[in-house]
């Protein structure tokens, strides 16, 4: 037989199973061996066309060899997925719109952060306005401030010493007294220096007269601290030898009890027109005056009869 024939056995016909019971040294069963029914190869004619036996099932016809899978092994037409164009595709990628869940913490503390400083600063801006609506109330009823005539309430303390560049302010008991008019110290809470006040104020002709020093011309409010026996009370101002149009007001402001000196204390005030340096103010009891008071403290303050 020339190569390439392969006898007149068929890979069909061939037992896969020869080879479990193949005599030691030999490719077939031994002749006659009872059960195997292998047909016994006869020297001279080759066996069939197959190069090896395989196992049942391994071998698939009309499909190309497969090359044996060696574990442990690369094979070399494996690449990795990192080494194609666009990188690693196998990983997954958050959905549109989802940043995972440390940016969305990180975005959350951020917005928490931006409402707090805003309500800080809307809370400042409040507090400011607030602030500045009652300072203007203030303000403006500072401006406003008492009439001619109007009382302002004793505060219980007393007025300290003019200092430079002050408006003057005297203890009425140091100023020239006329007309019967004298010191005293029977009724308690004069705000003077020394707790005398001047007394003897109710005759007609008494009078009490003030050297005031004027920084400049204008024109200015004169403040008269007295005490009255809860009834009102009223006194003729003059400045530089002129009467004022209106008397001097010594009303009772506080509704003190009638009677009672001590508890009378109050302030009064009227508008005067001075001229630059000395001026002499003068309150005296006139006719049809009703001058039944005692006078404590007398001083200046800018500003005429509007503030």
């Amino acid at each position: 037989m020339t190569a390439g024939n392969n006898g007149a056995d068929t890979p069909e016909n061939d037992d896969p199973f020869a080879y479990l019971y193949r005599s030691e040294g030999g490719e077939g069963g031994a002749p006659g061996s009872a059960g195997t029914g292998a047909p016994t190869r006869q020297p001279g004619i080759p066996r069939t066309s197959y190069n090896q036996v395989r196992a049942v099932g391994q071998r698939q016809y009309g499909q190309p060899p497969q090359q044996p899978t060696t574990y442990g092994q690369q094979n070399a037409h494996y690449a990795a997925p990192e080494t194609l164009p666009g990188g690693d595709r196998t990983r997954s990628a958050p959905a549109p719109g989802q940043d995972g869940p440390e940016p969305r913490r990180n975005r959350n503390g951020l917005l928490i952060g931006a409402v707090a400083v805003v309500a800080v600063v809307c809370i400042g801006i409040g507090v400011a306005m607030l602030n500045n609506g009652n300072g203007s109330k203030a303000n403006e009823a500072g401006k406003a401030g008492p009439t001619a005539g109007d009382s302002v309430k004793p505060n219980g303390t007393k007025p300290g010493k003019t200092k430079p560049g002050d408006l003057p302010k005297e203890d009425a008991a140091s100023l020239r007294l006329d007309g019967g008019a004298a010191t005293a110290k029977d009724v308690q809470g004069a705000h003077s220096a020394s707790g005398s006040y001047v007394a003897g104020f109710n005759q007609v002709g008494a009078k009490v007269q003030w050297k005031a020093d004027a920084p400049q011309a204008g024109d200015y409010r004169l403040y008269v601290r007295y005490g009255i026996p809860g009834e009102d009370a009223n006194a003729t101002l003059a400045v530089n030898g002129k009467p004022n149009a209106q008397p001097l007001g010594l009303k009772n402001f506080i509704k003190s009890p009638q009677g009672d000196w001590e508890k009378g204390w109050q302030t009064t005030w009227a508008p005067v027109t001075l001229n630059q340096g000395t001026n002499t103010i003068e309150i005296s009891c006139g006719q049809g005056n009703q001058c039944n008071a005692n006078l404590d403290q007398v001083w200046l303050q800018r500003g005429g009869a509007k503030q």
